[in-house]
């Protein structure tokens, strides 16, 4: 099959890659960019993980022609050739993206109006001749629609945005919700940082409080209509029914026959000798799966096939559709099949190969996609490579930038705030990213001079301005990008205190340091608190006392987190007491304040399913969920909703304070209505309810640093404050 070009490029190093289709041919999207779709066009979007492993997208948008959707089912169909059918392949259709490709984007996707065909081109924007209103919907899957400026794209229950250039306003309906908009701040924040490269600025205003600005173009405030319902609602328990179906060519035409009419289906039922189609119409939804001894015809005509099989079952023409190679299957396909096990789990363990979790996942082979969603969130941000080239840091003092002593490159302090320009070649071209990283302990002078300070390093670049990306970072939320670039030392986080000489901040006395690595095999030691719930058997931890230093190996640390745990602790000084899990010395516990509870899920100390948290309402009768996509943090927890934390061998039942007194009451049965709508037929599975602000270490320790204070503040006013200090 023929070789587009840019496919020479394709899967050489981790992280997304995105190309529009202009005139049938493949065109590539600036990386600042990625998240931005045309509605008139048609994309192809690869994604490689670290391992490598490959998941292939198209994505149609709603007024892309019918060439441009044939075109990218052929792209598709000829990059999965190319790479040898290694990679799942996806459809994507404009509001119908699926958990996997929204993920990519951790601050949402843009729609944006007209196409190549009309002449709009993916171009960096910097200055203010930029006029759009972009309407923002969803809590956790963010779409932001360009719609025409002007009030009657407006309403009372939703919350827009008005991108006049040099200025963004964020604009809140009297109707809208806390946590929209506090999703809505993130999005506008992406688009000054990325689309803008910091040079605008982010204004917060309410319906009714609008100013001279805004109504200058929009002209006075009418009467608007009340919010539009959120997302369609389907029921879950209709969406999960499917069917299994027989692909074989034998006939010398490909042919569909029955295997199963309903799941769960028995992972037997599966030979590798042939493909298959499991049909979850019913969810918009049809899975190819690739046996590894079908023949190469079968293989190659799998996305045919599908498309084939839509038609003849007059499902909408926007059906979803991946394609998996066997040993490659995506978590939504598995949990059709009773008790699904993976290779390492019916053959026992290969090499172990840590690749990135939430809590202590083994690799299995060929279906790494949902272990890497913390790299898919760094390809946003800036993961541009391997994190070799060159570094060079700042610290924030007095209004001016001061070189960090290279020797202590990687160690942030929560009383500082640093500039970080990283410098790289791309086809011989100079790049670069400036990471503003601002302590949670620093001085609102700091947070003020660190913004003014990055636009001045990025403006003294000269020419080399248009490659740069600025990217502000706050503690504990580094992307991976930036903790990979220590050439192989842990990045290190300092609950607070200061490098700066004569820093007035010390550290506590009692300090404990959590290592965990991340999904680009990179360290972090984030400080924690030092008290026993912080523990986690995943991880190894560093404790550092008056007189004593422990280096605590928890049953299911890597080799590698022990190491860094071991740097760690040459840091701290002292004669380091390595400690296995279970054996610890009296003063161990002594100084954590006694002897408790910590994360040690048995399911942690074994290859185990990553984790799933989905946000739930019965509000219409019928359970409603939506899965948080990527790699979730405790900053998706609403307070406002019901959360289902799914361990595969345990489910959690998270009650949010501002949850309505029906859900409240209501827990137990969304608990298990969820477990009775599972297509896989687990059962019997026990079932916890939880308070927000009272959750156990068996449910924090699937959060790294869980913040036990977080509850204390308010998101939305910690973010707008963020705005206001940059």
């Amino acid at each position: 099959m023929a070789c587009h070009k840019e496919f020479e490029t394709a899967g050489k190093k981790p992280g997304l890659q995105v190309w529009r289709i202009e005139k049938m041919d493949l065109k590539p999207v600036p990386a600042q960019l990625h998240g931005n779709f045309f509605i008139g066009d048609a994309y192809i979007v690869l994604y490689t993980t670290p391992a490598p492993s490959y998941n292939v997208h198209s994505w149609i948008g709603d007024e892309a022609s019918q060439d441009e959707r044939g075109a990218a089912a052929i792209f598709m169909t000829q990059l999965d050739d190319f790479m040898h059918g290694a990679p799942r392949q996806f459809t994507e259709f404009q509001n119908q993206e699926s958990v996997t490709f929204l993920g990519y984007f951790k601050s949402g996707i843009k729609y944006k109006k007209g196409g190549v065909a009309s002449g709009f081109h993916h171009v960096e924007t910097n200055e203010a001749n930029v006029k759009r209103l972009l309407h923002v919907k969803g809590r956790r899957l963010i779409k932001a629609t360009e719609v025409d400026l002007s009030w009657a794209s407006f309403n009372k229950g939703d919350c827009f945005i008005i991108d006049l250039g040099k200025d963004i306003y964020h604009w809140s309906g009297s109707e809208s919700n806390r946590f929209e908009r506090v999703k809505t701040t993130e999005l506008a924040i992406d688009i000054r940082d990325n689309e803008r490269k910091g040079r605008a600025e982010i204004h917060m205003i309410e319906e009714g409080r609008e100013p001279e600005a805004v109504t200058n173009v929009l002209g006075p405030l009418p009467n608007l209509s009340p919010g539009s319902a959120d997302d369609e609602a389907v029921d879950i328990k209709n969406k999960n029914q499917a069917s299994l179906y027989l692909v074989s060519d034998a006939a010398g035409s490909m042919k569909t026959s029955v295997v199963a009419e309903k799941n769960p289906f028995k992972q037997s039922m599966l030979s590798q000798n042939d493909c298959y189609i499991l049909d979850n119409g019913a969810d918009n939804k049809i899975f190819v799966w690739k046996g590894q001894n079908a023949s190469a015809e079968e293989r190659r005509a799998a996305l045919t096939v599908a498309n084939k099989f839509i038609q003849e079952k007059n499902y909408p023409k926007n059906t979803q559709v991946q394609v998996m190679p066997a040993g490659a299957e995506t978590t939504l396909f598995k949990q059709f099949f009773f008790n699904w096990l993976d290779k390492d789990e019916t053959t026992g363990p290969t090499q172990p190969h840590t690749i990135g979790r939430i809590a202590k996942v083994k690799q299995i082979p060929f279906d790494p996609s949902t272990l890497h969603s913390n790299t898919v969130m760094a390809a946003q941000h800036g993961m541009v490579d391997d994190g070799s080239g060159k570094v060079q840091i700042w610290r924030v003092e007095k209004g001016e930038k001061v070189p960090v002593d290279p020797s202590t490159y990687g160690q942030f302090f929560g009383g500082d705030c640093y500039l970080v320009l990283y410098s790289y070649k791309v086809g011989g071209k100079e790049k670069h990213i400036i990471y503003t990283w601002q302590g949670q302990k620093c001085s609102q002078d700091e947070l003020g001079a660190s913004a003014f300070l990055t636009v001045k390093l990025d403006d003294s670049m000269g020419g080399a301005a248009t490659q740069v990306t600025q990217v502000r970072v706050t503690q504990g939320q580094e992307p991976p990008h930036l903790v990979s670039l220590f050439k192989g030392k842990p990045l290190i986080v300092h609950l607070g205190g200061t490098s700066r000489k004569g820093g007035e901040s010390k550290p506590g006395k009692t300090r404990l340091f959590h290592i965990r690595q991340s999904s680009t095999k990179a360290m972090r030691a984030v400080e924690v608190e030092p008290s026993a719930p912080a523990l986690n058997t995943n991880d190894a931890f560093a404790l550092k006392t008056p007189d004593s230093l422990f280096l605590w190996k928890g049953k299911g640390s890597s080799p590698e987190e022990v190491a860094a745990a071991k740097y760690v602790a040459s840091l701290l000084g002292g004669t380091v007491t390595e400690v296995e899990e279970t054996k610890e010395p009296a003063g161990f516990w002594t100084a954590l304040g006694g002897k408790k509870d910590y994360q040690t899920s048995k399911t942690l100390q074994k290859v185990v399913k990553p984790p799933r948290l989905f946000a739930c309402s019965n509000k219409t009768g019928r359970l409603i969920a939506e899965e948080v996509p990527s790699e979730f943090t405790q900053l998706d927890l609403a307070p406002d909703d019901v959360m289902i934390l799914d361990t595969s061998d345990q489910i959690f039942v998270w009650v949010g304070r501002d949850a309505n007194e029906t859900e409240k009451t209501g827990a137990p049965k969304i608990a298990q209505d969820y477990v009775k709508s599972d297509p896989s037929g687990r059962s019997g599975i026990p079932i916890s309810t939880i308070k927000q602000g009272q959750e156990p270490p068996s449910f924090t320790g699937w959060f790294q640093a869980w913040d036990g204070l977080m509850w204390d503040k308010d998101p939305l006013q910690a973010i707008q404050e963020r705005i206001k200090k940059a």
